[in-house]
């Protein structure tokens, strides 16, 4: 078997890709010790993963540097490599969003918008697709501060709860698109080395419907549990 080289964002979204792995037997050991090292290999050492800047990860498949790579939404909107995107992983979810103070919807058709975004092409596109004459600033933090002090009218940007959004006075004006961990694959190596590559993508694609199928019955169990007025219908029956 060849070895397949996996690209990983550092933070949360590599761990929870371990996770997964894990599930699928692979013995990810090593990637859970705490270590400097941004190439490692699993305890068998059939996979060899490589920790790179999120925004990152698409460069190194599309450049065949890795195989395969977890890479979010948002990402690959604002990257646009020419890779192969085979499964949403359902975690790490959150919205793309254009934020502001509310009442600006109407602003927006009214000359030029000034926007701050750190997704310059998709807050681009975004603009362009509904007729929005758009300065787009270049950020790269604290994003939400750009309309607080006066640099910006809106921005672009990611909301997972908003809360952040909250506590600066601004508000969703608009949802631009979902965004979740993605399962990327590099369009060549996925024909040179299919025999390795495809097994583990549908390992990863079963665990992933099954963790879906296993949440969405814990939540309709929740949303079945009966009321206190539905408790007291059911005593009614039974004691008729």
């Amino acid at each position: 078997m060849r070895k397949i080289t996996i690209a990983l964002p550092k933070g949360r979204l590599a761990e929870m890709t371990v996770d997964v792995l894990e599930k699928l037997g692979i013995k990810c050991e090593p990637l859970k010790t705490p270590t400097r090292k941004l190439v490692l290999s699993d305890g068998d050492g059939k996979y060899r993963f490589i920790y790179v800047k999120p925004s990152d990860v698409p460069t190194y498949v599309e450049r065949g540097t890795a195989d395969m790579g977890i890479a979010g939404k948002d990402t690959l909107m604002e990257e646009r490599r020419d890779v192969y995107e085979m499964a949403d992983l359902k975690f790490g979810v959150c919205r793309m969003c254009l934020a502001g103070f509310p009442g600006r919807q109407g602003a927006l058709t009214r000359g030029t918008v000034t926007a701050a975004s750190k997704y310059v092409n998709v807050a681009k596109t975004y603009f362009a697709s509904k007729n929005i004459d758009a300065d787009v600033i270049k950020l790269n933090g604290s994003v939400e501060l750009a309309p607080v002090v006066g640099l910006a009218d809106v921005i672009v940007d990611i909301v997972e709860s908003g809360k952040t959004l909250e506590a600066n006075g601004l508000v969703i004006l608009d949802e631009i698109a979902a965004v979740s961990a993605r399962l990327i694959v590099n369009k060549s190596n996925l024909k040179t080395k299919s025999a390795e590559i495809l097994p583990l993508i549908e390992g990863i694609k079963r665990v992933i419907n099954e963790e879906t199928a296993e949440n969405n019955g814990k939540t309709a169990k929740i949303d079945q549990k009966p009321t206190k007025s539905d408790k007291g219908a059911i005593q009614n029956d039974t004691d008729n």
